[in-house]
């Protein structure tokens, strides 16, 4: 088999690696009708130069009314020309530069920013610009000051009615250009709670009934303190004849026949106390329902409780009918009709779990297995599960030197039988969207948009996959699929490249991503995982929202919606630590945040584990049911030997003392390919934390990540800079050296030098 390795998108800001040159603020004076949005903003302007060239790090904050649309604009006066950029349309014509905002920076309300770069060259000097434009109105010529924060309030709702003594929940989110201190929360312009910490939240209780209005209030950690408030906004307590209601996620549901699906079930309203909401099924014995009570109060009635529905495996062929009836006391009721999707006459049991890595053993595969037993001290990792990657048509098949999907599981029913009553999970990885992984050039895929690649793609590709993972003698194995790494994530960081814009315009990457889930959620013992890139990647919040917003927005287009897609995977073949044990996204050093330093760069995440949960929660949020779990890849992120700290750094300088208290030890967090003293990590478990379904390796240790020069080959595998070890970097990882570890095969081929130092580096350590 051959793997094709995923190499990372890196997001496109830039690290800061030089110090603030250029900083422009202020109200634009220029005539505007009043129609349209009154210009300020700050822009600060940074290079990173050599000989001969430069990269150049640009940040807008928008200081003045919401912006929807900009272009920023300069003047070069030392002959510099634009080569390319980053987070934004870059042009130049004479001295003049422009950079237009693309379709997920554009919104900039008052207090927000965004982060663009771009490469130039230069003959000489590389004078900086002193003036800029938002919109073609002059920024202005003040020097930074401080700003006040960003204030909104996200609860109660504008006209939103609850019931005499309900507790009304107060929310906002805050922001600012240092950190937020604390937002008060008001009720009839009565301040009635402070909070200190994000996510800024109250419970207002005892409310009398009648009109009532809320705000919030911010404040920012200057002396002395700046703050911004809310409109207030109106809300009415015992108001109106609403009367209040169960509601159901779904009006019907199909589950097929020795299998279950769940629905769930929440309040229209608050409600004065705690409701039992009773379910009753009547209709086709099969059918059953658990639980039948379901317990709602003041504070979880706005979040939906499961109710799972089960299809017993039964001999006849018909499709039985129930309907599910939720009742409650001074409640409005609900109806779900459920119907048994018979499986004609197969006696098979398939039960679709929760978590199917919970209670199973993993799928060994040979082929990996035995190179890994082939190396020194190998015997010690080489019946740990590993994914196996379809990354291409071809691979579905196989060859007479590469296990086919079709062998695979043949081999898997064997494992399966010689283990006893355990089930058995098999993981694979669906990696072959055209213009699959637009930003890479070590994995680049065989299929292309312009060349008839969406239709190819669910054809040749997902339908063939589908079908044999479909047939009834796999039944009583669990597989598990990796559905396309790196596809979604590159629409939110790296339109900037013209394969990902056409990703993106086209709508490949989406309808070829839905394709797959309707394809692979239609078959009841496949598990969908979507990939949702790293902590490295997507923790920025201009990344982090965005993403998850694009992935809610896929999914709810499925025909299943929110429940084709049974979780999420973070770190797929990267290195990104597990856990940072010496500082947390908290700590700070001597006054500063470790956000500050250049490691981190101002992300909101310092390591996987906490990314992944967090991601989870933002999710369910938007939609997505609360039983998704989450994977994360550890294959190579153990980070041990004796370049890993063993305790927090002592220094009071913030860039030493993260570099010295980090385990995580590339260069930069945008490296990934080979990287040089990585680890095997912790090794493949189910429900380990919180939120989680289980630690996995779908990467399998070994393969390489991408040749370290160009090597000729029949694969389609390109070659990447990235995996050079001479190379010394680029904005995107800071100008860096690449990290990567000498005489690298292409991407998928066995990789000797890389798994012995994988063993010795491995942590937790081997036995």
């Amino acid at each position: 088999m051959t793997v094709t390795s995923r190499r990372q998108a890196w997001r496109n800001r830039a690290a800061t690696t030089a110090a603030l040159l250029v900083a422009a603020a202020g109200l634009a004076t220029g005539q505007a009708a009043t129609a349209h949005a009154a210009v300020s903003c700050d822009v600060a302007y940074s290079t990173n130069d050599w000989q001969g060239g430069f990269t150049a790090n640009v940040t807008l904050k928008n200081l003045g009314d919401p912006l929807n649309g900009w272009t920023l604009g300069f003047a070069f006066t030392g002959g510099q020309t634009l080569q390319q950029g980053w987070s934004a349309t870059w042009a130049q014509s004479g001295t003049q530069v422009t950079a237009k905002n693309l379709a997920w920076n554009g919104t900039l309300a008052t207090g927000a920013s965004t982060s663009m770069g771009f490469n130039g060259i230069s003959t000489g000097s590389n004078p900086k610009p002193t003036a800029f434009t938002v919109n073609g109105v002059t920024c202005g010529g003040q020097n930074p000051t401080n700003q006040p924060p960003t204030v909104a309030l996200t609860s109660p709702a504008s006209g939103a009615t609850y019931q005499a003594g309900a507790a009304v929940p107060l929310a906002a989110t805050a922001s600012d250009d240092g950190s937020v201190s604390k937002v008060e929360f008001y009720v009839d312009g009565t301040l009635v709670n402070t909070d200190t910490t994000a996510p800024y939240s109250y419970s207002a209780t005892g409310l009398a009934s009648g009109a009532h209005t809320a705000k919030a209030k911010a404040y920012d950690n200057a002396s002395p303190a700046l703050s911004t408030e809310t409109a207030a906004v109106p809300f009415t307590v015992g108001g109106g004849n609403q009367t209040p209601s169960v509601v159901a996620s779904a009006t019907s549901v199909s589950v097929p026949e020795g299998s279950s699906r769940t629905v769930g079930f929440k309040l229209s309203q608050a409600p004065t106390g705690n409701v039992s909401v009773n379910l009753t099924k009547t209709g086709d014995a099969d059918l059953t329902i658990s639980p039948s009570t379901l317990s709602f109060t003041t504070a979880n009635w706005n979040t939906a409780q499961n109710v799972t529905v089960s299809a017993a495996q039964d001999s006849d062929e018909a499709n039985g009918t129930a309907t599910i009836a939720a009742a409650a006391t001074g409640h409005t009721g609900a109806s779900v009709t459920a119907t048994e999707a018979d499986d004609d006459g197969d006696t098979t049991p398939i039960t679709h779990v929760d978590n199917p890595y919970a209670g199973a053993d993993g799928y060994v595969n040979p082929n990996w297995s035995a190179k890994a037993a082939a190396e020194p001290g190998g015997d010690a990792v080489a019946d740990i599960s590993t994914g196996v990657w379809l990354d291409r048509i071809a691979a579905i098949a196989g060859s007479s030197s590469a296990m086919g999907l079709r062998a695979h599981l043949d081999e898997a029913l064997e494992q399966d039988a010689a283990n006893g009553s355990r089930p058995l999970t098999i993981q694979f990885v669906i990696y072959n969207l055209p213009n699959r992984d637009c930003s890479a050039l070590a994995s680049n895929g065989e299929l292309l948009i312009a060349q008839n690649g969406l239709n190819r793609y669910k054809t040749e590709y997902i339908d063939p996959i589908a079908a044999i993972m479909g047939e009834a003698k796999y039944r009583s194995l669990r597989i598990s699929t990796i559905v396309e790494i790196d596809s979604l994530p590159n629409l939110v960081t790296n339109l900037n490249i013209a394969k990902c814009q056409e990703a993106k315009d086209s709508g490949a990457y989406v309808d070829g991503v839905r394709y797959a889930l309707n394809k692979l959620h239609a078959i009841p013992n496949v598990y969908t995982y979507i990939d949702a890139a790293h902590h490295g990647w997507l923790g920025w919040d201009t990344n982090f929202g965005p993403a998850a917003d694009l992935f809610a927005s896929t999914v709810a287009g499925t025909t299943a919606g929110f429940n084709s897609v049974d979780g999420f995977i973070t770190n797929t073949a990267n290195y990104s630590a597990l856990r940072e044990p010496h500082f947390t996204i908290n700590t700070t050093v001597n006054g500063q945040t470790v956000r500050q330093s250049t490691w981190l760069d101002w992300n909101f995440y310092v390591d996987e584990l906490s990314f992944a949960q967090a991601f989870r929660n933002t999710l369910i949020q938007k939609g997505f049911n609360s039983n998704i779990g989450m994977l994360i890849d550890t294959s190579r992120n153990g980070w041990g030997g004796a370049a890993r700290p063993s305790a927090p750094s002592t220094s009071n300088v913030l860039n030493t003392f993260v570099n010295e208290s980090r385990v995580d030890r590339r260069f930069h967090a945008g490296n990934w390919c080979n990287q040089n003293g990585a680890g095997l990590g912790e090794r493949p478990q189910a429900s380990p934390a919180p939120g989680l379904d289980a630690y996995v390796w779908i990467k399998p240790p070994g393969e390489s990540d991408g040749a370290s020069k160009v090597i000729p080959n029949d694969e389609g595998k390109g070659f990447d800079q990235m995996c050079d070890p001479t190379y010394t970097g680029n904005a995107r990882n800071g100008n860096n050296m690449s990290g990567a570890l000498p005489d690298a095969p292409i991407a998928g081929q066995w990789f000797s030098a890389q798994f012995r130092q994988l063993l010795q580096n491995a942590y937790p350590a081997l036995p």
